[in-house]
């Protein structure tokens, strides 16, 4: 039997005052009501907003449900009217379906497993030391997120894909205003155009002196230099900005539920299940479209070919009907299981490094400053807009005692 049907107006929604970590009312709201509602998008199209965490996972595990760009047109706030959106240019994998994900995908699976990520565990250590060593020699208070949580997994992140690290401030700026959902469109133009002249040089270099890394070992394939500019800006972007929102928010989040933060500094066993529930609890990565190729049936509604979806991960890794008291922090959850990292064939490629990262680099920094705090009022830290395709925070001010 259908759910009673329940439609949703604002997207993205704004969350409410005092409450950084939860998704919007209005969302939580729409799950209340059901695992799917209606969607109108500004341009006329009648879409689906999907909440529910069994929904969510089926539409990512369907390949009824097309992921390619030209087909996801209507974005939340644009009316795009009779303009043509184009492919997703060769490489950016995360907007294709198959075969052609797969060509992207496939050569770099081997590069991003379980083991080969915990190999490198000893280099994330000493990253991670370095970096700590530097804010506790310049004293408190200091700004988490210049400090710590962008720079650990940025020189991580360089360093496997042969990115040299002194470029690294150019790239950190322009990923920013891809992700940050505070650029005009002409500085995104002129952001995404930099990063693709950057990219093209430092692939013709790989290719002239062949270098031991991710993009190095890809200049011998078949691939071109342009679907390598574009594989290249994927693993930037989510190798980067994912992980380091996570570090941010994710200690803001320890640092406002004590009991939490002490139970972790106490238990080092429990780093792993903590790491999955900060996952869980904060999907830093809220949304993501989909579109239908054919008529499927959904939560007992019809969904049309050529109707897109929004896929909300941060209601659906807060349902009631998956996850016990899934508004609360707790990391002795027992009930696992997340969509933080996607799932299907587009589920998060990077998702061990962002994990080894994690890992190390949480329990390092609680552990070195014991008195660790916000060096401003909650309420005055400044996040990310819901507009930013990746939550966080833009600074955390935060100070110990010396």
């Amino acid at each position: 039997m259908a759910e009673s049907l329940h439609t949703v107006t604002t997207m993205p929604a704004a969350r409410q005052p005092g409450c950084p970590f939860d998704p919007p009312k209005e969302l939580i709201q729409a799950r209340e009501h059901g695992p799917i509602s209606r969607f109108p998008f500004p341009d006329g199209h009648q879409g689906w907003l999907v909440t529910g965490y069994d929904l969510v996972r089926s539409v990512l595990a369907d390949s009824r449900f097309s992921s390619r760009k030209e087909l996801m047109r209507h974005h939340p706030l644009v009316d795009y009217g009779e303009i043509e959106v184009p492919p997703a240019p060769p490489g950016e994998f995360l907007l294709m379906d198959e075969p052609q994900h797969s060509r992207y995908r496939k050569p770099l699976m081997g590069k991003f497993t379980v083991r080969r990520m915990r190999m490198l565990t000893e280099r994330v250590e000493q990253v991670t030391a370095d970096h700590l060593d530097a804010m506790e020699k310049a004293g408190p208070p200091t700004d988490l997120v210049t400090a710590f949580a962008r720079p650990v997994p940025a020189v991580i992140i360089c360093e496997l894909l042969g990115v040299p690290y002194e470029d690294r401030g150019s790239f950190q700026e322009h990923i920013d205003k891809f992700l940050g959902g505070e650029t005009s469109d002409e500085d995104l133009i002129a952001a995404y155009t930099a990063v693709q002249n950057y990219l093209a040089e430092l692939v013709a270099a790989k290719r002239a002196n062949p270098t031991d890394d991710v993009l190095g070992d890809l200049t011998d394939s078949d691939l071109t230099d342009e679907e390598l500019r574009g594989m290249a800006l994927i693993l930037l972007s989510a190798g980067f900005d994912t992980t380091a929102n996570m570090l941010a928010l994710g200690t803001f989040a320890l640092l406002r539920n004590p009991a939490q933060l002490a139970a972790l500094r106490a238990d080092p066993a429990l780093t792993d299940g903590a790491v999955e529930e900060l996952l869980r609890y904060l999907s830093v990565a809220k949304t993501f479209m989909r579109t239908a190729l054919e008529d499927v049936e959904l939560g007992g509604h019809t969904i049309k070919a050529g109707t897109t979806l929004i896929l909300s991960y941060n209601t659906a890794n807060r349902d009631p009907e998956r996850f016990t008291d899934p508004h609360v922090l707790d990391l002795r959850r027992q009930d696992g299981g997340h969509l933080a990292f996607g799932h299907g064939i587009h589920q998060c490629l990077g998702q061990q490094l962002a994990r080894v990262e994690m890992r190390v680099a949480l329990p390092a920094l609680l552990n070195r400053f014991p008195t660790l705090r916000l060096a401003v009022p909650a309420e005055e830290v400044v996040l990310r807009p819901e507009t930013a395709d990746i939550y966080g925070v833009k600074s955390l001010p935060v100070t110990w005692d010396v």
